[in-house]
Formats: C-alpha cells, sequence, structure tokens
C-alpha cells in the first residue's frame, strides 16, 4: 500500500488528484469544527463530557467526525446523503418508476442521483430541526445548559439553515472528490470522519482508571486481528462461470467468450448493521422525551435495550442477519441478471437460460449469504462483548460498522489508485 501511493505521487496527474482530494478532506475537517451561528461554544465544551450516549445520535455524530455533539456547521455530516440514497434504492422495489430509471442506464441514473440530492436536503432540513430542538431541551448533552444563545425563533431558523446547507456543501465536496479525485468521495468522507474520532476514543481507554493500558493494549489486538478477518472476508467472492455462445452479425463474430460473475460473501455491505443499529436505538432515544422516567415501560427499555445488554445483542444479531438477506435480495437481482444473460446469449454450464438459471443463482445467493450475515453479525457484536468484559465504556460507536467502512474504504481506494497507476505505467508485450 505504501509503494502505491509512494508511485502516485511521483506520477504528476495522480499526485495533483490525490492533493486535491487531501485539500478537500481539509476542509470537510474544518467545517466539523466551526460552531453554528447561535452556539455558546464555550458551554458545549464545558458539558460535553457528561454528554448523554444515546446510540442513534452516535451514529449520526460519528459520520459527521464528532460535529454533531458539537453543532458544527457539518454537524450532520454525510449521514443524511446516505439516508436518501438508501431511501432510494428500496423505493425500486415500491415504485415502478425508480425501476425503469434504474435500467434506463447513464440518464436513468442521472435522475435518480438528482432524486436522491433533494432527499438529501429535505432530511438535511428534518435532522437539524430535530438536532437543535433536541439540543435546546438539553436531551443531546444530558443536561439543562443553555448552549444556544439567544434563543429566539430567528436565532433557530438560522441554525436550521445553516445546517441543511452544511449537508449540501458536504454533497457537493464529495461530488468533486469523484470527479476531479481519486474517486469514492462520500465514502472517503465517511472514511475521514471515522478516523477523525479514533484517536480522542483510544486515548479514553488508555486513560481509564479500571486497568487503562491494558485495556488498550486488549483492544488493539482485537481489532487488529478483526480487521485482518475482515479483509479475508472482504476479498473472498463466489465465482459463477458464464460462457457467452459465438454468434454472427454481419461478417463479424461475436462472442465465444468465457467469464464469471463475481459473487461476494458480504454483498450488503454495511448497509445491515446501520439498520438494525438505528432501529434498535430508537426505543432508547424515545424513553428520554418521556417526562415520567418512573413509567414501567421506559425502566424495562432502559434496562434491557442497553448496549451491553444481553437482549439488545440478541436482538441485535436477529436484526443484522435480517436486513442481510433483505438487503441482498433488493440489490440482486436473479431474474435481471438470468434475462440479460440469455439476452446476450450468455449461460452457465449444466444449467439451462432463463428461469432455471434464475432459481440456480438465487440458490447460490442465499447460500452465500447465510455465512455473510452470520459474519456481519459477529463484527456487530465484537466491540460490545468486548467492551463488556473489560468493564469500559463503548468509546468506539458501532465499533464493527467503523471497521467495515475503514476496510473497505480503504481497499477500494488503493485498488482506484492501483488502476490508475496502471493505465499510465503498463509495460506492454515490448517495452
Amino acid at each position: 500500500m505504501l509503494r502505491t501511493f509512494a508511485k502516485a505521487f511521483r506520477t504528476p496527474d495522480l499526485r495533483r488528484k490525490l492533493l486535491f482530494t487531501i485539500g478537500i478532506v481539509v476542509l470537510f475537517r474544518l467545517g466539523s469544527a466551526i460552531p453554528t451561528p447561535g452556539v455558546d461554544y464555550a458551554a458545549i465544551n464545558s458539558i460535553q463530557k457528561q454528554a448523554a450516549s444515546n446510540d442513534l445520535l452516535g451514529l449520526i455524530n460519528l459520520f459527521s467526525g464528532g460535529g454533531l455533539l458539537q453543532l458544527s456547521v457539518f454537524a450532520l455530516g454525510i449521514m443524511p446523503y446516505i439516508t436518501a440514497s438508501i431511501i432510494t434504492q428500496l423505493l425500486r422495489v415500491v415504485i415502478p418508476r425508480f425501476e425503469a430509471l434504474h435500467k434506463e442506464g447513464q440518464s436513468g441514473q442521472t435522475k435518480l442521483t438528482q432524486y436522491t440530492r433533494y432527499l438529501t436536503i429535505a432530511l438535511a432540513v428534518l435532522q437539524s430541526t430535530a438536532v437543535i430542538t433536541t439540543a435546546r431541551s438539553g436531551t443531546l448533552f444530558g443536561s439543562d445548559t443553555r448552549v444556544i444563545n439567544p434563543d429566539t425563533p430567528w436565532t433557530v431558523a438560522l441554525m436550521i439553515i445553516t445546517m441543511t446547507a452544511g449537508t449540501g456543501l458536504i454533497m457537493w465536496l464529495g461530488e468533486l472528490i469523484t470527479e476531479k479525485g481519486v474517486g469514492n468521495g462520500m465514502s472517503l468522507l465517511i472514511f475521514a470522519s471515522i478516523v477523525a474520532g479514533f484517536p480522542a476514543s483510544m486515548g479514553q481507554i488508555w486513560g481509564s482508571s479500571n486497568g487503562g493500558p491494558i485495556n488498550f493494549m486488549v483492544v488493539l489486538v482485537v481489532f487488529v486481528a478483526v480487521i485482518i478477518a475482515i479483509v479475508f472476508v472482504e476479498q473472498s467472492q463466489r465465482r459463477i462461470r458464464v460462457q457467452y455462445a459465438k454468434r454472427m452479425v454481419g461478417r463479424r463474430t461475436y462472442g465465444g467468450s468465457t467469464t464469471y460473475i463475481p459473487i461476494k460473501i458480504n454483498t450488503a455491505g454495511v448497509i445491515p448493521i446501520i439498520f438494525s443499529s438505528s432501529l434498535l436505538a430508537l426505543p432508547m432515544m424515545v424513553t428520554q422525551f418521556v417526562r415520567d422516567q418512573s413509567n414501567p415501560v421506559v425502566g424495562w427499555i432502559a434496562n434491557n435495550l442497553g448496549s451491553t445488554d444481553a437482549l439488545y445483542m440478541v436482538l441485535y444479531a436477529a436484526l443484522t442477519i435480517f436486513f442481510c438477506f433483505f438487503y441482498t435480495a433488493i440489490t440482486f437481482n436473479p431474474e435481471e441478471v438470468a434475462d440479460n444473460m440469455k439476452k446476450y446469449g450468455g449461460f452457465i454450464p449444466g444449467i439451462r437460460a432463463g428461469r432455471p438459471t434464475a432459481e440456480y443463482l438465487n440458490y447460490v445467493i442465499n447460500r452465500i449469504t447465510t455465512p455473510g450475515s452470520i459474519y456481519l453479525a459477529v463484527v456487530a457484536l465484537i466491540p460490545q462483548v468486548l467492551f463488556g468484559l473489560l468493564g469500559v465504556n463503548q468509546n468506539l460507536p458501532f465499533g464493527g460498522t467503523t471497521l467495515l467502512i475503514i476496510v473497505g474504504v480503504g481497499l477500494d481506494t488503493v485498488k482506484q489508485i492501483e488502476s490508475q497507476l496502471q493505465q499510465r505505467h503498463y509495460e506492454g508485450f515490448l517495452r
């Protein structure tokens, strides 16, 4: 990896792309530290260490690089865009128009991207309103300290507009990286947000009074082992051989080649963990707005749905497995793949084209998804189990998610840089 980056910086065109990407990331991190107009920054700094731990808010804070708890300009981070992208994909199942646009090629994808942008702005307005309302009520920080000064309707409206504009700017910065940088802009911004919070989180583990240095080493060793396992699984795939028959078009012969369909063990990526985490975090978040904290339902949720409770872990694993199958079924359509293969004269050796091919692909994807979903559930639960055994607070929100994103984005970025290097340093048959 280091050799790849060294070669990249020796290539003028690729060096400009890398420096451009680094500059955009620096702007993104700078915006995560600039407070929104109307925020009492001194008050936030004084109570941030006592901030209430909420998993859903922690997820948004994770993707904003810590900007949420600072009520910064980029407080919402990239989370509205991620949510909008997921909703747009799910709407393909419900709305035929979205599915038709998906099949239209580049023009259809452009329209879907535009719809995603509009939905991102709408979600940014809703989320910024919810965050500011939560901050005014004291629920966000677990304190009654006033963090908005002056607390007037005009100030609140200005904060909503600023945070929404910040989300739009982040979306534009991500697209700039995709267009003029090394590519995969949104993922790189998420990567930067997560990595930015790691030093402080690991420092808290080191400085804890309950065996800090020992816990730090244990966490570090486990995380390195998990990263190695994630790299191994994420690179693993089942290759289904596809043979294309020869066909004559005019005087030319097409086809006759052999290729394969790569099916990853973890087809769904990190989406199932995000779905299950957000769903389980909602009850705990709702209870914080209930005035009567002595209510038995509130007490049961507080005692059984904490991130280290046994019931929470069981539900977490079950929902992760369910959403893994659900999202894989949405993103990989065996019938569509079988129809495309039949249209271009492709077939799987030993399997008839058409419906038998679709049934075979469905059989394979279900068998691959089963170990993939179990792998996701194990990775998602490792941080909860580890921190529970060590008796320390979970300082790395959604640790399984962070590791999956870091490894996935890192591998993808290195592959893109290597592919661009091969285009410029390709040694042909003759030197």
